[in-house]
């Protein structure tokens, strides 16, 4: 952690140097500089418990004299790379959604839902439900044929209320990832309206247990696909070639087999999770000279992590129905069908023809989103236990996902509330 310090500091003091002469009034102000970004690197990586002096121990209920309700009304929404900031004393996040009172997703307003789709997590199908499934007074507008629907605001010919690949397309980019979002998505809903707007952000995403998600993007990149449009946008510029070679000279990398799928160092398969819900402007983007492996490695999932903890929604491709009623009680936004999950995939097959060595090789080269993984697992659970724990109708909700067209749950009494733990022993958290 010294050594990534060090090099922010070191590289601060050569960009200030070129702007300052070295006197005495500016050499003070370089160490100030130096001073001031060690503590907010530090603030930013440093994992909770280990730093109890850093920034993060800052209770949430200390906002100058403001209300939590105040505090979240002002600044949920603004974009991560802000409304995240070590030096906010708000944080925003899914524990801020619960805790305000009567919280509800404005659609009417300018609350924004921003889908972040990391391939093969099933955020095709999610994406799909988002568009086609959910109880609104004005459905998104889908039409036979077309990829994309349009979900406009209530009393809107064109405000969006939901950013993703089947609202508004790619229109950040093909896959586009946590740093080319952020860079992105308020001028693409500008340009999109054709008016600026202040709006409120609502990230979400979804993971998968992580070798099972990387045998299945080898599938689909062995049938032919490639995403070689994605453009990769960080920093104001795409990567050069030099940065991000291609693993393949043809025009795909159809019928490649799995020891050259792993073997190819540049494959951004291995530990996609983590790299696409990071902030890569902190590791110098895809430049990999600027700081050794291990540094990198450190900071991306430190950043992942964290990003992923503000995000006001996350599933698990594994436990869909946690999953959709952590979305549905946390928006107050109700499916009108429960989400199916399937216990066998293409990835299961592959899986289960590998000789142990592979798998192991396979495990060690995605290990960012292994351990990525277990702390989104545990996550998920924390949120889920918190939700269940301030919803009076619990065990009604919840064996009732997918039929609020139906009847109001809330109007229901929960008179035979699930134990939860029975139901985390189904999804094998204990």
């Amino acid at each position: 952690m010294d050594s990534v310090v060090k090099k922010f500091g070191l590289l601060s003091m050569k960009w200030t140097s070129r702007a300052l002469p070295l006197t005495n009034k500016s050499f003070v102000v370089i160490v100030l500089i130096l001073v001031f970004m060690s503590f907010l690197l530090m603030a930013y990586l440093c994992p909770e418990g280990i730093c109890p002096q850093s920034l993060r121990s800052i209770p949430d209920h200390h906002f100058d004299g403001r209300s939590l309700d105040t505090a979240f009304k002002d600044n949920l929404g603004k974009p991560l790379s802000q409304s995240s900031h070590p030096l906010y004393h708000y944080k925003l996040s899914f524990d801020d959604m619960i805790n305000v009172n009567e919280f509800v997703f404005d659609i009417k307003g300018n609350d924004v839902i921003v889908f972040l789709h990391i391939q093969k997590t099933g955020g095709t199908t999610f994406g799909r439900h988002l568009v086609r499934d959910l109880d609104l007074e004005k459905p998104c507008l889908c039409k036979k044929g077309r990829k994309k629907c349009k979900c406009i605001r209530p009393d809107s010919e064109a405000k969006l209320w939901l950013f993703s690949r089947y609202s508004t397309g790619w229109k950040c980019g093909l896959h586009a990832d946590f740093t080319e979002l952020m860079g992105c998505v308020d001028n693409a809903l500008d340009e999109s309206e054709r008016q600026r707007t202040k709006r409120r952000y609502f990230y979400i995403t979804l993971l998968r247990e992580p070798i099972s998600r990387f045998l299945s993007e080898y599938r689909h990149v062995q049938r032919g696909a490639t995403w070689k449009t994605s453009r990769h946008m960080c920093g104001g510029r795409v990567p050069t070639k030099d940065e991000l070679p291609s693993c393949y000279a043809g025009t795909d990398w159809r019928d490649v087999t799995i020891e050259e799928f792993i073997s190819c160092e540049h494959n951004l398969a291995i530990n996609r999770q983590t790299r696409m819900l990071a902030d890569l402007t902190l590791v110098d983007c895809y430049n990999k000279s600027f700081m050794s492996a291990k540094e990198r490695d450190v900071i991306l999932l430190a950043s992942a992590k964290e990003n992923l903890r503000r995000m006001a929604f996350f599933g698990l491709c594994e436990h869909q129905k946690i999953s959709q009623y952590l979305f549905e009680m946390s928006f107050h936004l109700n499916f009108l069908q429960p989400f199916v999950q399937l216990n066998e995939t293409h990835s299961t097959l592959t899986y289960s023809h590998l000789k142990p060595d592979l798998v192991n090789k396979i495990k060690r080269l995605n290990h960012l989103d292994i351990e990525l993984y277990e702390f989104a697992k545990q996550l998920l659970y924390d949120r889920f236990k918190k939700m269940k724990n301030s919803d009076q109708n619990f065990g009604f909700n919840y064996n009732n996902l997918g039929v609020s067209h139906q009847i109001n749950r809330n109007d229901v009494s929960d008179k035979n509330s699930a134990k939860i733990d029975d139901i985390l022993s189904d999804y094998h958290y204990y």
